[in-house]
């Protein structure tokens, strides 16, 4: 039997980039030109095999705009990995990124900020001709911030999109490797980063 792997990505970004076309994208193949502002979060989930790990991807889809923020700390705590969406055509959604990196980081508290993982999407790959913002910039822009995983993508051509979302996966699988699961009577869980686990010297240790 296939161990199933619970994952939790959260998704972010300045309002109109993108984010639920693409989501939608990756989970219907199906895109549509009408916009609608996401209010709070959307949670979308899908089952998926990498390596043999069977993997529920838990797919949170936050609002873009500034007056949902506060409610980021109920949306971001648990997650596995974070994506932040930009616009190639929208140079302010660019230069937010380290905006929405530093947002996430303060809400979601990770034990290991330092190695927690980003990846970043600059949607809208469709729009070449409107392109604003370099491949090489934004290549750049990662390198210099934490060496994120980096892809152009088109929600509406569903240019690259397989591809991210299975980075993405791996990179939340990945971070899941040096976290202990302890459950609780109530169902919950919780993490535990290896490394920041000290030994209890007052128990005997088990097998």
């Amino acid at each position: 039997m296939i161990k199933q792997h619970l994952t939790k990505v959260v998704v972010i970004g300045d309002s109109g980039v993108g984010k639920t076309s693409l989501l939608k994208q990756y989970m219907t193949k199906t895109f549509s030109p009408q916009y609608k502002a996401t209010i709070g979060s959307d949670f979308l989930q899908k089952f998926v095999v990498i390596d043999d790990k069977k993997v529920s991807l838990q797919l949170w889809d936050t609002a873009g705009q500034e007056v949902h923020m506060s409610l980021g700390t109920a949306f971001y705590k648990g997650s596995d990995c974070c994506v932040i969406v930009y616009d190639i055509t929208n140079p302010k959604s660019f230069e937010r990124i380290a905006m929405w990196k530093e947002e996430f980081l303060n809400q979601a508290s990770p034990k290991d900020a330092e190695r927690f993982p980003f990846v970043l999407l600059g949607n809208k790959l469709d729009k070449e001709s409107e392109r604003k913002i370099s491949t090489g910039k934004a290549n750049e822009w990662c390198k210099l911030n934490g060496t994120f995983p980096f892809f152009e993508v088109s929600a509406k051509d569903n240019s690259n999109v397989e591809e991210a979302f299975d980075k993405i996966t791996r990179c939340g699988l990945e971070y899941q490797t040096q976290s202990v699961v302890v459950p609780y009577n109530t169902g919950e869980t919780k993490k535990l980063h290896l490394h920041n686990k000290k030994p209890d010297h007052s128990k005997k240790k088990c097998c």
